[in-house]
């Protein structure tokens, strides 16, 4: 008996030992490297010099930083509210389908996945710009005089994030939308809640994981997805990704890229911390 689980635990470590070492290379190896360069200096050329600094974080508290991590946090808070009020009722109304109705819609929201997002984002491109298919329709209806500044605002540059990641909200709200029992609705109605009050009060707070599960994989990425701002929103449009895109790319501070790096990644983590402690399963019934 004792061989026989000595060779069951080899072989479950066998099998943990790949994933294990895939997420050590790729995951924390980059991130302590990261680590390392944001306490490291910028030598004259560009270089790196492996000498313990804080200055890199301290330069990041200046105004013009703060107002760029601010200015992000802004654009990715009203990204999620448009996705959220987007996703919820698609969700809702593709929770509430038939089966075999079910799976034909679940496949239009994942066919977006198999499509390149910076794809996408040319798209909007060639749809926004003056000569594009919209300038064209607000002319021939006499809605506008001429071509309307679309393209390189903050409004395109939101409008190419919601549509990339309005799936990433779809499909959690959906897995919780899904599991709300029927009949604790039909009981709201029951007891005399109209509508308003059954969705605030009912609907909404049952649902809330999912919620809260779409708002962190919407909310995150936007932060990182430096090239949709540039491509939509313009060079006037410096997000916290451009801001460390550019840092790496092409002022060669690799030190000061990498803090702005790791503190990116603690906000990420600080919105996870959040998660898990009020909003997981016990948080929620906790905070209902």
């Amino acid at each position: 008996m004792t061989g026989a689980v000595r060779r069951s635990r080899w072989g479950l470590a066998l099998m943990v030992l790949p994933p294990v070492l895939w997420l050590v290379l790729l995951q924390v190896v980059p991130l302590a490297l990261i680590l390392v360069y944001s306490f490291s200096r910028r030598t004259a050329y560009g270089g790196i010099e492996y000498t313990f600094t804080l200055a890199n974080y301290t330069r990041f508290l200046q105004p013009i930083y703060l107002k760029v991590l601010s200015d992000s946090l802004a654009v990715a808070l009203i990204t999620t509210l448009i996705v959220l009020v987007v996703a919820y009722p698609f969700a809702w109304h593709l929770a509430r389908q038939p089966a075999e109705r079910r799976g034909r819609l679940l496949l239009l929201v994942v066919i977006p996945f198999w499509t390149n997002s910076l794809i996408l984002t040319y798209a909007w491109k060639v749809i926004l710009r003056a000569d594009g298919p919209v300038n064209q329709i607000l002319t021939a209806l006499g809605l506008a005089p001429g071509p309307v500044q679309l393209l390189y605002t903050k409004p395109a540059a939101i409008l190419g994030l919601v549509y990339v990641l309005l799936p990433y909200m779809i499909l959690p709200l959906y897995l919780s939308i899904e599991k709300l029992d029927p009949s604790t609705v039909r009981a709201a109605y029951d007891l005399g809640a109209g509508p308003v009050q059954a969705f605030r009060r009912v609907i909404f707070p049952l649902t809330l994981p999912g919620v809260v599960a779409g708002a962190l994989l919407v909310f995150i990425p936007t932060l990182e997805l430096f090239y949709i701002s540039d491509l939509l929103g313009g060079a006037q449009m410096v997000l916290v990704g451009n801001l460390i895109q550019r840092e790496f790319l092409e002022a060669r501070n690799w030190p000061f890229g990498a803090a702005a790096s790791i503190i990116v990644t603690g906000v990420t983590l600080l919105l996870v911390w959040v998660y898990v402690r009020w909003f997981s399963p016990g948080g929620v019934e906790e905070l209902i």
